[in-house]
């Protein structure tokens, strides 16, 4: 009789190791020899297939909050990832076959296999949002203690640097011009109003080549609207930017890992040291509960302290901070019940801001700026009385628009005397406020505030008609000799240097467009609303059509039309066709002196057709982009910049139908 003796053990690539055993016959002598071989076996399979299990390792950076690494299992046979994915419900994410670990010896390991997903294939995220699975990669040498996972160059890469095996990160090591106790103000400077540039210098705190090779500021001055800076960060990680402003300027920094506050003045020097291990541990869903000593971001330079100290007070001073919220309860309110509502919440932030442990100049900064949110918000009551009605009541096109037609907004007379309460908007002080920008831009506040006030004198009204003027020349409307004599009779010269500067530069732009080619202005034609875009794209026929919905005033078709101009020169013997359409709320001056540096077909349709296009496509907003093949079909949709890769990929895909 045949006897069977098995024994089994696992090892860390989850697979069994089986030992079988078959005698004819048994004694007691041989059952002794056989128990001592299937233990000595399973010592073996036992101490090859040991583990060391590394338990939510920190890192120092990521390029995507998506996935985090929640334990690391190590042995002489594999290297595990345990991963939880983090994602939108009934999205995919996917892992890239070519994915790879980068010990710190200089050595690549590649990706084995996946279990619980499969490499190159979508993975559809559940209801929760949330799961799990394992990278399996081959084994490390004991000596590596950190390792970086990537999943290559490509647009969009997943990739967490500095994963450490031994549990701790290295000690944090500060530049010497970090400051890290600062000396407190107790009152604010008054801001200067003089030309110049600040200097910003500073670093990115370990940081990992491989990792952002720029970043973009936005200033947020008095003068400042909806100017941004991109800065290029040098292989070290350190950055050096001289920036023109004309006064204190509040800026926010955004990296991959989020924003970043700081101030910025003419003549002065601003250090900043990002520390972007302590920016991604409170991103993180594993780690942002573990207690940490260090700050997201040291300051030095101009006004470090204040800066500093509310950085670390993180106050939202924005009323509509939460949106959904600010939208839910002011459902069937009306004009002055809105009112009423933004005045109670701007009081109970101030009455929060006075309980802070905080300087009195940090006080005064946090309440000019919910002075300035406030003011702000009441602007524009009409609107958000519609707004909350059209939101609440989930009404969509033409029911939204004859919602809009059919119930205007009126308000009192005296809607608007309460603007006299914030009268400290019109002092040097306010220009350390984010968001005074948005006033000083407003020639609607500028109008009610004073006309509150009794006086339209003071730094906001002479900031207030710079910025009118700044803002018509970034929109390539050239300044008229009334407004620059109107400028020149402004106390501080300063403002007049500056308007002249920018509008010569603008004068030599539009006579340098008047050269360029590779655009054509094209005329929509008298054709129905509904044989608009059929009309449109009929010239084309036969060719592959990339259409771009987008306006003059958006920021990000603007920002996108610059990204795609290398995509499109690569491109340029594909049979593609560019056709750009914006409606009249694209100014006409302003997009005729914009389209010269955007190659391809434009149309600038009436406000009657472009509300018509923006319902046949079921368009909610701008830039959104159709693909349409050669016989006129759309083969892709999107709404928001997909990124050259997705957008290059799609238009391959058409160009192969």
């Amino acid at each position: 009789m045949a006897h069977f003796f098995f024994f089994y053990t696992q090892n860390t690539d989850s697979n069994y190791i089986i030992l079988i055993f078959v005698y004819n016959s048994i004694n007691e002598y041989t059952m002794k020899q056989l128990a001592l071989i299937a233990c000595f076996l399973l010592n073996v399979a036992y101490t090859q297939a040991q583990e060391k299990m590394i338990e939510q390792p920190p890192f120092s950076d990521w390029s995507s909050t998506s996935i985090e690494v929640d334990k690391v299992a190590l042995s002489d046979t594999a290297t595990v990832l345990h991963i939880k994915a983090f994602y939108r419900p009934k999205n995919w994410i996917r892992i890239a076959s070519g994915s790879f670990l980068k010990g710190d010896d200089g050595e690549l390991y590649p990706l084995r296999y996946g279990i619980g997903i499969a490499p190159d294939q979508e993975f559809w995220m559940p209801e929760s949002g949330q799961a799990e699975f394992k990278l399996v990669f081959p084994p490390l040498p004991e000596t590596v203690t950190s390792i970086d996972f990537s999943e290559g160059d490509t647009e969009g890469a997943f990739k967490i640097w500095g994963i450490r095996l031994d549990g701790e990160l290295p000690k944090l090591k500060l530049p010497a011009e970090a400051t890290v106790r600062v000396k407190k103000l107790s009152s604010l400077p008054i801001p200067a109003i003089q030309k110049g540039k600040a200097l910003l210098e500073g670093c990115f705190l370990n940081y990992h080549p491989g990792a952002s090779s720029d970043f973009t500021i936005y200033l947020s001055g008095a003068l400042n609207l909806n100017q941004k800076v991109k800065i290029k960060i040098k292989d070290d990680g350190s950055f050096s930017e001289e920036i023109p402003v004309l006064t204190t300027t509040p800026a926010i920094m955004y990296t991959g890992s989020g924003a970043i506050s700081l101030l910025l003045a003419p003549g002065e020097k601003t250090n900043i040291f990002i520390n972007q291990r302590e920016i991604c541990r409170r991103q993180s869903k594993l780690h942002r509960e573990k207690k940490s000593d260090e700050a997201n971001v040291y300051y030095g330079g101009y006004l470090a302290g204040l800066s500093a100290e509310i950085n670390k007070l993180n106050f939202q001073t924005e009323i509509d901070s939460d949106y959904p919220l600010f939208i839910q309860e002011l459902k069937d309110k009306n004009a002055e019940e809105v009112k009423a509502y933004i005045l109670e919440k701007q009081q109970s932030k101030l009455r929060e801001i006075e309980n802070l442990k905080a300087t009195k100049a940090c006080k005064a900064v946090l309440h000019n700026a919910v002075n300035a949110s406030a003011a702000s918000l009441l602007m524009f009551v009409p609107q958000i009385v519609q707004r909350v009605h059209i939101v609440n009541y989930k009404l969509e096109g033409e029911a939204s628009k004859e919602y809009v037609k059919n119930n205007p907004v009126q308000l009192p007379d005296n809607f608007y005397d309460l603007l006299k309460d914030f009268s400290n908007l019109n002092t040097p002080e306010a220009l350390y406020t984010p968001q005074y920008a948005r006033l000083t831009a407003s020639q609607t506040f500028r109008k009610a505030f004073g006309k509150a006030l009794g006086t339209d004198k003071g730094i906001y009204f002479d900031l207030s008609i710079v910025a009118n003027v700044l803002n018509g020349i970034s929109e390539f409307t050239p300044a008229s000799e009334e407004q620059l004599a109107q400028i020149a009779g402004l106390d501080n010269p300063a403002y007049l240097e500056t308007v002249k500067e920018k509008n010569t530069a603008l004068l030599a732009k539009i006579e340098q467009n008047k050269k360029k080619t590779g655009f054509t202005i094209n005329e929509a034609g008298e054709v129905s609303n509904e044989d608009l875009f059929a009309s449109i794209i009929s010239k084309y026929r036969g060719h592959t059509l990339l259409v771009d919905f987008w306006a003059t005033w958006c920021g990000p078709c603007r920002t996108a039309n610059k990204a795609m101009i290398p995509m499109k020169e690569e491109l340029k013997d594909k049979d593609i066709v560019y056709v750009y359409l914006t409606g009249e709320t694209s100014p006409k001056g302003t997009w005729e002196n914009m389209i010269p540096d955007i190659h391809g077909e434009h149309f600038r349709v009436t406000d009657e057709q472009w509300s018509y296009l923006m319902d046949s496509f079921s368009i909610r907003g701008v830039p959104t982009y159709l693909l349409v093949d050669r016989e006129g079909n759309i083969t892709y949709k999107t709404t928001g910049f997909p990124g050259t890769d997705k957008m290059k990929e799609e238009l391959l895909k058409t160009l192969d139908k």
